[in-house]
């Protein structure tokens, strides 16, 4: 338990120092193409059709044209570089899957099309209750617990045999055939990606911090031009 907690520790003061350095080099690009002697701030509120609203219209093009292309490109490149590595049969993917949505909201999300809320209830079941699943992977619900996470729910796979093998395995869904695909998966050591998500996890976190700087300028730029007259 201890591993775990400092893992989940040594990850989020990773991901701040990551989000830094990726925040100074957006900010460096924006700067970049900033109007020569220009001293406004990319989040001031400027005039319709100014010299000011007009760079923040070529930021939002930068973000969502330039860097946001280039960081699903790597991250695409990160999931096809998963292949290299192989599931070892440890099975606790199939005993123990998370998900945020209870099985009735996850119906409901099938129901209106959702195509990974109805894999996913094609294959999971929910156990009975946390103490069910406790007994299956303690250290993983302390680690919730200890961590405050928000509400999750604990589902199985009521096609594993006893020896932890899959007893329909040619016929398994999308989603089991694609696990892990994300990078910032808590996985544990036995598992056949974990040496994948060491290996890339600190270029996916800085590929998550650009995301989220991505969209806090777009959102921000783009309300303050709805509220220009």
């Amino acid at each position: 338990m201890t591993d775990l907690n400092n893992s989940i520790t040594n990850l989020k003061k990773k991901y701040r120092e990551i989000f830094a350095t990726s925040l100074e080099e957006i900010n460096k690009r924006i700067e970049e193409i900033k109007p020569k002697d220009f001293s406004g701030d990319i989040l001031d509120t400027y005039v319709k059709g100014s010299e000011g609203y007009i760079w923040q219209e070529q930021v939002v093009k930068l973000l969502n044209e330039d860097i946001s292309k280039e960081i699903y490109r790597k991250l695409n490149e990160i999931l096809a570089y998963r292949v290299k590595f192989k599931c070892v049969g440890c099975a606790t993917c199939c005993n123990l899957a998370c998900s945020e949505f209870s099985p009735e909201e996850l119906k409901i999300k099938a129901q209106n099309g959702d195509n990974f809320a109805n894999q996913f209830l094609s294959i999971f079941i929910p156990y009975t209750s946390k103490e069910e699943a406790r007994a299956v992977y303690p250290e993983y619900i302390e680690l919730l617990e200890e961590n405050k996470e928000d509400k999750v729910y604990f589902y199985h796979c009521p096609k594993l045999t006893k020896d932890n093998r899959c007893s329909d395995y040619e016929n398994r869904p999308q989603i089991c055939r694609d696990f892990p695909d994300n990078p910032l998966t808590l996985l544990p050591k036995s598992c056949g990606y974990s040496e994948w998500k060491s290996e890339i996890e600190p270029i996916t976190l800085m590929l998550h911090s650009m995301l989220e700087i991505v969209a806090f300028y777009t959102n921000k730029i783009i309300n303050l031009h709805k509220n220009i007259v």
